[in-house]
């Protein structure tokens, strides 16, 4: 027999101030999970919980789910999941919601949180930070099979994620056949109204509006991170904020006498964890396993009668914004965000797609929104994400995952093994990797089509590739340096 699942409580929550207002991200957590009690109407749905799924963050505890439960005093000690970068947000929620449905397990808690403020806090006001020390493992530590990066990649770029979509930013801008100028107004003019948003959103990092003017121009509080992408393009790591879901079976929540107005639906949801790092995939721009998860949500959408009216894609930088609104076929004036995106409403590491989630939920059930679409990445818009939420019970939670199909139609591109050479530019990106020390990263094709990644500290070639549009041009390179 299947059951249906449904989320029951939730929870967002932040803090600012000075250090000693702060708190670490364990108590955070906890402070979420106790909201998101609070709010399902009835804190006795502690004594059913079976499993607590968080995705890893900044913090070194190996284990908050178990001092969580211990903490609020749960009847019985759940099942621990901790994940790292590389798994999917969604996929803590998506598997919950399906063992629920086959029965497996009664209620779940997803949950995350970040506090880099308060060590940001620390360094400016001198001040000693301390995480409790948490040893025990979680029953369940789960990582990515696949890494994130190429070789060459990883040691022009590093692990920064902005260097990586950035350059995926300049292919975007050639596919669009969109000039410098325009490229730049675009996307000062979309997150102009992303901050719009952010500034009537109560769980939002910022509220300020920025005009476009404020995100286009560079200043001491908005550099360059990574060309063509400014400060104010990026994500906000820097917060102190926390998020909790709240799900179980329809027949506990029935049980419980949890009231209606409290319960939101996970409808459908997909995903794509066919991982290719960006220096091996065959467009820069584009993800197939991305497209064909976007299409099996709209198919299944246009099989259920289901319009959706409100959208919140994942915000990490542009370039992630826009693949997905290309996947998923949307208008330029549909409303891309409900938070005010990442940069604005706040990016904790890992877990985002939380907020987002608990934010549309939130939405739903104040009757603003009747169907809702969340997207989530995991990585370097490595894997992605859609789930759609609503209001209306449906029979049963659809899934399904594309990871099949994408890794039969997309296949890696050939690593080059040419030391020297002529190569077409396919993206690029521009940091700075000591002050006033800029270096350009270029992906390239070879002669053989077979794929490269090189540098260049040379000024007038960065100045050049600042002016003008090099995604398609052909370059000379040696040794890992790329000449005109």
């Amino acid at each position: 027999m299947k059951h249906r699942s449904v989320v029951i409580g939730v929870s967002a929550i932040q803090q600012k101030g000075d250090f000693e207002n702060l708190d670490e991200a364990l108590l955070l957590m906890d402070q979420a999970v106790k909201e998101a009690l609070s709010d399902s109407g009835n804190k006795s749905i502690k004594d059913h919980i079976d499993e607590i799924r968080i995705p890893k963050g900044f913090w070194r505890y190996r284990d908050p789910g178990k001092w969580i439960a211990k903490n609020n005093d749960f009847k019985n000690i759940p099942t621990t999941y901790v994940t790292k970068i590389g798994v999917l947000q969604q996929n803590l929620i998506n598997e919950a919601c399906l063992k629920i449905e086959n029965g497996e397990i009664n209620a779940a808690i997803i949950l995350g949180g970040e506090a880099r403020y308060k060590q940001l806090r620390s360094v400016i006001e001198k001040k000693e930070y301390f995480e409790t020390k948490l040893d025990e493992n979680p029953d369940f530590y789960i990582k990515a099979k696949e890494d994130l990066y190429g070789d060459e990649e990883l040691e022009e770029l590093g692990a920064m994620a902005v260097g990586y979509y950035a350059t995926m930013e300049t292919a975007l801008r050639k596919n669009d056949d969109e000039n410098i100028k325009e490229h730049q107004n675009n996307i000062a003019s979309m997150y102009e109204e992303f901050s719009k948003v952010a500034s009537n959103n109560e769980d939002a990092w910022l509220d300020h509006p920025y005009s476009k003017k404020e995100i286009l121009e560079t200043s001491k509080k908005n550099k360059m991170l990574a060309y063509p992408y400014n400060k104010l393009h990026c994500t906000s790591w820097n917060v102190n904020q926390s998020a909790a879901l709240i799900i179980c079976s329809e027949e506990l929540a029935n049980k419980l006498e949890i009231a209606n107005k409290k319960r939101v639906y996970p409808i459908s949801s997909t995903e794509n964890n066919h991982m290719i790092a960006i220096q091996q995939r065959p467009k820069l721009y584009e993800s197939l396993g991305m497209v064909y998860a976007a299409n099996s949500i709209n198919k299944m959408m246009e099989k259920l009668d289901i319009r959706l009216d409100a959208y919140d894609l994942y915000s990490c930088f542009p370039a992630a914004v826009k693949m997905f609104s290309r996947s998923l076929k949307l208008e330029s004036e549909i409303a891309k965000t409900i938070t005010g995106s990442m940069p604005y409403a706040g990016g904790p590491l890992n877990s985002f797609v939380i907020h987002s989630t608990v934010k549309m939920i939130k939405k739903i059930r104040a009757l603003e929104v009747r169907h809702g679409l969340v997207t989530g990445v995991s990585g370097m818009m490595t894997k992605q994400s859609f789930c759609v939420w609503g209001k209306e019970y449906q029979e049963q939670f659809i899934f399904d995952d594309v990871t099949d199909r994408a890794k039969l139609d997309e296949n890696p591109v050939e690593l080059s093994n040419i030391v020297e050479g002529e190569g077409e530019i396919i993206g690029y990106t521009i940091i700075e990797v000591s002050e006033n020390a800029p270096k350009a990263v270029i992906y390239l094709n070879d002669e053989e089509k077979h794929r490269k990644v090189v540098s260049s500290f040379d000024k007038n070639f960065i100045n050049l590739l600042m002016e003008e549009e090099w995604v398609g041009k052909k370059v000379k390179f040696k040794d890992g340096q790329a000449t005109l």
